[in-house]
């Protein structure tokens, strides 16, 4: 007969199971992210961001207290998101905090941290509330500021914030490479071809400074001896090229072309029809006509083709014109249709999730089938056109309505291109400008070109450079910035940070008109059937009990 184990034992054995159940669920980890997006597993490249934090990043949110319902939506998907930074590395520290009740609204304007006003009518009653949609990020004394809210112009409130949200990762993991970078890549700025003078780039510099080591360059500074000059421009991993307006000699070119071969990284923002649009303020008119760089054969080699032709776009950015005379004169905004609103369907990390970006007197590109790889980033509007050079532009279009029927047809245009691959030289077949060690006839390389050298310069208010991509006019923010920083980010990228931009997550939103709207009913749905159904089950139940006992 089998010996019956006491029960002493059989608690002994079961407090000993527990205990190294316990021991073996402590040191086994895990968390499962059962959404069909996987909008709470931190990509790879998130995660190395924070790889190398061995001190604690500690991480304000501002996002607290009596807000806006979408806005406790972007609160609550920016804790979770932290909560699995903060799982991979528990140096990861985060609260949040109400700049009201904490009195941080000082720190806030310190710092320059725009709040936004909230205007909501529910039930035919309006109240406008403030949001500071903002985090800061410390380590190590350094601090980073991290905007939570994206303000796309073409969306609604609620896609704004499903936008803010989608972008929240790329945000946090941006913040963290900012702070733990250590050595930082180089960028040249090149000068001697009449490009934008300092004060019109400082915006996009200042943003650049925050990631990489920036100088300027001038292609003329050996003119006995271009080969250093190349020599020289090779220590640097890319190349800033900012409106040149005189022509490329073929020294310039040739080191430009070698540069490219032995891997170079550039970012052209030029334009071969020359228009501006101070003559315009303060003429009334401006002539349009061709700009010859000296750059068409080495485009051409690389797969690409800037013409001198002007985009004139009916989905446009407004520009300030003074209309009246003396004391009755006002500064108003007029529609412009040469200053194109560039868009894209494209899911590209430079592109996605951008804002709309801003030009002045674009061309169109074309990309030929030659040469490496062309993905083109932005373009037009589908009511566009081109105008022909030489052409007087006069501000007098503005008082006529433009007929849509001369832009059917007509179709979006090319304003950027991104060029990657294998690039083979201009120079390859020809008579080499000065005599090389070692010329390279193909090498990889990647290429930015934009049809529009004002699409990097800032706006100046009181001698002071704006916000890039800013309006002062229209208090309009573009995506200029942003798009430019995308792609300097995108040719240098080692580490795939960039590529989180493409993660795409679906957010349902309530439709508030519709809560409104059908408020009785679903009040009736959720509060009364349930208290009818309660009242039918105890009045059956009564009933029956009465009737079972009757005598």
């Amino acid at each position: 007969m089998k010996k019956e184990i006491p029960i002493p034992v059989k608690i002994v054995f079961v407090f000993v199971g527990l205990i190294l159940l316990n021991m073996i669920a402590s040191s086994v980890f895990a968390r499962f992210d059962l959404t069909k997006d996987k909008r709470y597993t931190l990509s790879e490249a998130a995660k190395n961001t924070v790889k190398s934090v061995n001190s604690p990043v500690s991480i304000t949110i501002f996002l607290k207290g009596d807000i806006p319902t979408e806005y406790k939506r972007l609160a609550s998907e920016t804790e979770q998101l932290l909560e699995e930074f903060a799982a991979y590395n528990d140096n990861i520290e985060y609260e949040f905090v109400d700049p009201i009740k904490d009195d941080a609204i000082d720190f806030l304007k310190k710092e320059d941290l725009k709040p936004r006003y909230i205007t909501e009518e529910i039930a035919n009653k309006v109240s406008r509330e403030v949001v500071y949609p903002w985090a800061i990020a410390i380590y190590d004394q350094k601090m980073v500021k991290i905007p939570l809210y994206k303000n796309n112009l073409a969306n609604s409130e609620d896609e704004k914030i499903a936008s803010s949200v989608q972008h929240l990762e790329y945000a946090f993991a941006d913040a963290f490479s900012k702070l733990t970078i250590i050595q930082k890549q180089t960028i040249a700025i090149l000068r001697g071809n009449g490009e934008l003078d300092d004060i019109y780039i400082a915006s996009f510099i200042k943003s650049l400074r925050e990631y990489y080591r920036i100088a300027p360059f001038d292609l003329k500074a050996f003119p006995e001896n271009p080969e250093k000059s190349l020599e020289n421009l090779n220590r640097f991993d890319l190349a800033i090229i900012p409106k040149p307006t005189t022509k490329f000699s073929d020294e310039e070119k040739y080191i430009l072309d070698q540069y490219t071969m032995q891997g170079g990284k550039s970012v052209w923002l030029v334009e071969t029809a020359q228009a501006e649009l101070d003559s315009i303020r303060q003429k009334g008119k401006t002539l349009g006509f061709p700009r010859d760089l000296g750059l068409t054969d080495l485009f051409f080699e690389y797969g690409i083709r800037i013409n001198p032709k002007l985009v004139n776009d009916m989905q446009c950015a407004a520009i300030g014109m003074e209309f009246g005379e003396g004391s009755n004169a006002q500064y108003l905004p007029v529609q412009w249709r040469y200053n194109p609103l560039a868009q894209t369907d494209l899911n590209h990390p430079i592109t996605n999730n951008t804002n709309l970006v801003r030009f002045e007197f674009a061309n169109q590109i074309d990309t030929l089938k030659n040469g490496p790889k062309k993905t083109v980033l932005l373009k037009s509007s589908p009511q566009s056109k081109l105008i022909g050079i030489p052409k007087e532009i006069s501000l007098s279009i503005i008082e006529n309505e433009p007929l849509p029927e001369t832009y059917q047809g007509k179709g979006n245009q090319n304003l950027a291109v991104l060029v990657e691959g294998t690039f083979e030289s201009a120079y390859k077949n020809r008579v080499k400008p000065f005599p090389l060690k070692n010329p390279k006839t193909a090498g990889d390389a990647k290429m930015l070109v934009v049809s529009d050298g004002d699409v990097i310069k800032n706006q100046i208010s009181r001698g002071q450079p704006q916000e890039l991509g800013f309006d002062i006019i229209t208090q309009r923010q573009y995506g200029n910035k942003e798009f430019l920083l995308n792609s300097v980010n995108y040719l240098l990228d080692n580490t795939g940070l960039i590529n989180i931009r493409s993660k795409e997550l679906k957010l349902a939103f309530l439709d508030s008109q519709k809560v409104t709207d059908e408020k009785t009913y679903w009040q009736w749905i959720n509060i009364g059937f349930p208290l009818g159904i309660l009242a039918i089950f105890g009045f059956v139940f009564t009933y029956l009990r009465k009737r079972k006992f009757a005598t």
